[in-house]
């Protein structure tokens, strides 16, 4: 399939928006979306970077639901179905903390809806691969299939989109990072409120005006923050997404970010670095990767993985591990050995293991930069999106 991009073009009123020719071929048309020209700074998520759920009112969960990070919720207080629910975190019903977390909230939706230059993009998000940016459209946004992130082998490249009414994904869709994306990075600043569909696997932070419900099993790693409605969950997975601080070179592993006893520093693997994670003076708890996926050498793409391998943490304290690769979960485990079988995919991913401990040890996040020896394909097929053909 052949791609030809053509040059965006700025409107006085409506920042930037693409135009794209493409040619046809005998494999038919291919469309890859390119965002804006300069490259956004992260949105600050100030307090609410240590909670997964915020919600303006009340936070409600029917059946299994888990929640790895804080809970909060202001000025409302309601919070139930906890249990059957499970709050890998603390939670905060209007206290300091949570009102807290609502005022940065704020700051953090006015951020992400003053970004610009921005592309404009059709409602329906299905089907494209984009690159990092800021994406706009004025009416909704849904996803009612795969929409694909390329970070380009930038692990800090940062993705926006604006949603001017509803985010709405239909079931069994899925927002798929390669080449380094985050799921930390990726922004949804949604104008009113946010619905999951069942069994999406979704990345990214919601910042919702109004509210978010997510349907019978959804994943999302990143964060469902609603100023000022409810989050509403049915055996649901929401995991906190931080960002890897490990350097982009091979073996070049970081400290843990906290407690001086902790064991830092990571192994490299597939082309990337681990992220190690002390366990800090409080509670004695440490985790760590202590394997590294088998390397071998590719011409043109270098030190990369080509098979699936077991990745384990070890440590001391650890009472569960949940396991996510391109931001989907893939393993969680409750007793040792903490070990989950990754396939590379294509392209390259983050390996997360997010650690929490028995006693005071807060919870870690541990990152694995996996390269796979298969290159990701950047391209897509058209699904009905006015203006192109078959």
């Amino acid at each position: 399939m052949l791609l030809k991009k053509r040059s965006l073009q700025r409107s006085a009123r409506h920042g930037w928006k693409l135009r794209l020719a493409v040619l046809p071929c005998i494999a038919g048309l291919a469309l890859l979306a390119s965002g804006a020209l300069a490259a956004q700074p992260p949105v600050g998520l100030g307090t609410d970077g240590a909670f997964a759920v915020v919600a303006g009112q009340a936070v409600t969960n029917t059946g299994s639901s888990t929640i790895n990070g804080n809970l909060g919720v202001s000025p409302g207080a309601a919070v139930t179905g906890f249990p059957p629910g499970t709050v890998n975190g603390t939670i905060h019903a209007a206290d300091a903390v949570a009102g807290q977390a609502q005022l940065d909230l704020t700051t953090a939706y006015n951020s992400a809806a003053g970004r610009t230059p921005f592309t404009a993009v059709p409602a329906d998000l299905t089907g494209l691969t984009l690159d990092p940016g800021v994406y706009n459209n004025s009416s909704a946004l849904s996803l009612t299939g795969a929409l694909t992130l390329d970070a380009q082998g930038n692990p800090d490249a940062v993705f926006i989109f604006q949603a001017g009414s509803t985010l709405i994904t239909g079931s069994g869709s899925t927002v798929n990072l390669i080449n380094g994306a985050q799921p930390c990075n990726v922004f949804w600043q949604v104008g009113s409120s946010a619905t999951l569909g069942t069994t999406t696997n979704f990345a990214g932070n919601i910042l919702a005006l109004t509210s978010i419900s997510m349907d019978n099993g959804v994943t999302l790693a990143g964060r469902a923050l609603a100023r000022n409605g409810s989050v509403t969950l049915i055996n649901d997975t929401i995991t906190a997404a931080n960002c890897s601080t490990a350097g982009t070179t091979p073996g070049s592993g970081s400290t843990g970010s906290s407690g001086s006893s902790g064991s830092g520093g990571g192994k490299s693997g597939g082309g990337g670095t681990t992220q190690g994670a002390g366990g800090g003076s409080s509670g004695g708890g440490t985790a760590k990767f202590t394997t590294a996926p088998p390397l071998v050498s590719k011409p043109g793409v270098g030190p990369c993985v080509n098979r699936t391998f077991e990745a384990t943490v070890s440590g001391k304290r650890i009472s569960k591990v949940i396991f996510s690769f391109g931001g989907r979960v893939i393993a969680t485990r409750s007793k040792a050995p903490f070990t989950a079988s990754v396939n590379p995919g294509t392209g390259r991913h983050s390996l997360t293991a997010y650690v929490t401990f028995s006693g005071a040890t807060p919870a870690k996040t541990l990152k694995f930069a996996v390269k796979s020896c298969t290159a990701a394909k950047l391209s897509i097929k058209p699904n009905g999106t006015p203006g192109f053909t078959g």
